[in-house]
């Protein structure tokens, strides 16, 4: 069998010519990233990387995946070379290793089927209270303001629960999860499934990494980190007032991503993809929608309550995601090993019945982004072996209240933000 340098490894990392390393074996995935289920994306991001940690964190069933990944194999590292590229850290992604090993054998990777039919059955449950509350006491102002946030509480949970069947970590099978997922994603939510991978796994393999990372590609609106507002400066771009983004940043961030930005998304790229499957999903959510509510509203009453739910549920997405990344480094690639890169860019706040409620466990963002499959009712678990191994190799392991969290955001909108607005242009 060949073998290849890290030199010559690193030198495919082109959307026509991509290779990338798992466990020392070298594949070419040039042609296979196209038909990749989680999106060609994800795969580009570790070409001319070592992608063993990725690989393992994404995929539930290895020997099954394996079967993809041998007419892709093109040979194997060297003797000589390390089995890492640009010097992560063996120790820290040996130690990473026998973390997973320990929390396979904890059965930490083992669901609870009660837990998530109970948190189904709480969102179907709020649905019907909010077209109770309609039928009883009818559509006046009270009425209205009560069901649309026994609405918005229930696509905030759908949107939690959703999270879980699209990482894989509910059924021991992918197939069973991908069907789940369609059906709270699509007939729960009126979005798309696919859309949602192809987004959110790029955010896990290379979370807060400009170019890479979809969740702070920020469309000219904000300048995020220390290294985008430098670069803007050197060109002299100044789309809009940066200097004062601290300030806009809660009249469009969480009142209009939901409403406007995704639901945009959502639907051109179910068409431009020609995604009849996750579009027949999203409209029976319409269907259903506009049945249960044009009788209280008309149509278009219907379609202002529907935004208006979406504003309230956008508000609570912003906050709850944001208070673990937006704080955190958000920088070009440094090509961390996975461990080092996760706590780079995540963390965490404090444990309670209602933080994890409220937040969908997404409390738990380190472990999490650490160990995507895990059940989310496992992580509380696993937490504490992740703390010592973070103390053990010198690696913050951020904790915080979740009162705090909110008002970092706050912090850093202020402070970071409008220090680093003073290197762009005038």
């Amino acid at each position: 069998m060949p073998t290849f340098r890290w030199e010559e490894i690193q030198k495919h990392n082109l959307r026509t010519d991509r290779w990338l390393v798992i466990d020392r074996k070298v594949y070419n995935v040039t042609k296979w990233s196209q038909r990749h289920p989680g999106g060609h994306r994800v795969i580009g991001h570790y070409s001319g990387e070592d992608a063993t940690d990725a690989f393992r964190a994404f995929h539930l069933d290895l020997d099954f995946v394996g079967k993809f990944l041998k007419p892709l194999l093109i040979g194997e590292l060297a003797p000589e070379e390390p089995s890492l590229d640009r010097g992560k850290s063996s120790q820290i992604t040996e130690d990473f290793r026998a973390l997973k090993k320990t929390a396979e054998d904890m059965n930490l990777f083992k669901t609870n089927h009660l837990f998530f039919f109970l948190l189904l059955s709480h969102i179907i449950v709020m649905e019907s209270i909010a077209w109770f509350i309609l039928s009883y006491f009818g559509n006046g102002w009270v009425p209205t303001l009560i069901t649309a946030f026994v609405l918005a509480t229930s696509q905030a949970q759908a949107g939690w629960l959703q999270h879980d069947y699209g990482h894989l970590s509910v059924y021991k099978k992918s197939i069973w999860n991908h069907i789940v997922h369609k059906f709270v994603i699509g007939h729960l939510k009126g979005a798309s499934a696919n859309w949602w991978n192809h987004r959110h796994f790029q955010h896990h393999a290379k979370p807060n990494i400009f170019h890479k990372d979809p969740d702070i590609k920020s469309l000219h609106v904000f300048v995020l980190g220390e290294w985008q507002p430098l670069e803007y400066g050197k060109k002299k771009l100044k789309y809009l007032p940066y200097n004062h983004q601290h300030e806009y940043f809660f009249l469009i961030g969480p009142p209009l991503l939901i409403p406007m930005y995704f639901q945009y998304q959502i639907i051109m790229t179910m068409i431009s993809r020609r995604d009849w499957v996750d579009l027949a999903w999203a409209i029976s959510y319409y269907v259903r929608f506009f049945y249960t509510y044009i009788p209280f509203y008309g149509i278009l009453g219907a379609l202002v309550f529907l935004n208006f739910i979406r504003f309230l549920e956008s508000h609570w997405f912003v906050w709850v995601t944001q208070m673990n990344h937006i704080v955190m480094e958000i920088d070009l690639d440094h090509y961390r090993d996975w461990f080092s890169s996760q706590l780079a860019a995540t963390c965490n706040v404090e444990q309670s019945f209602f933080n994890d409620w409220f937040s969908g466990h997404l409390n738990f963002q380190i472990e999490h982004h650490l160990f995507p499959t895990m059940p989310r009712h496992n992580l509380h678990k696993i937490a504490p072996l992740v703390k010592s191994l973070c103390a053990k190799h010198g690696i913050e392991y951020q904790e915080k209240p979740l009162l705090r969290a909110l008002l970092d955001i706050v912090r850093f909108t202020e402070e970071v933000w409008g220090a680093v607005a003073g290197r762009l242009p005038p």
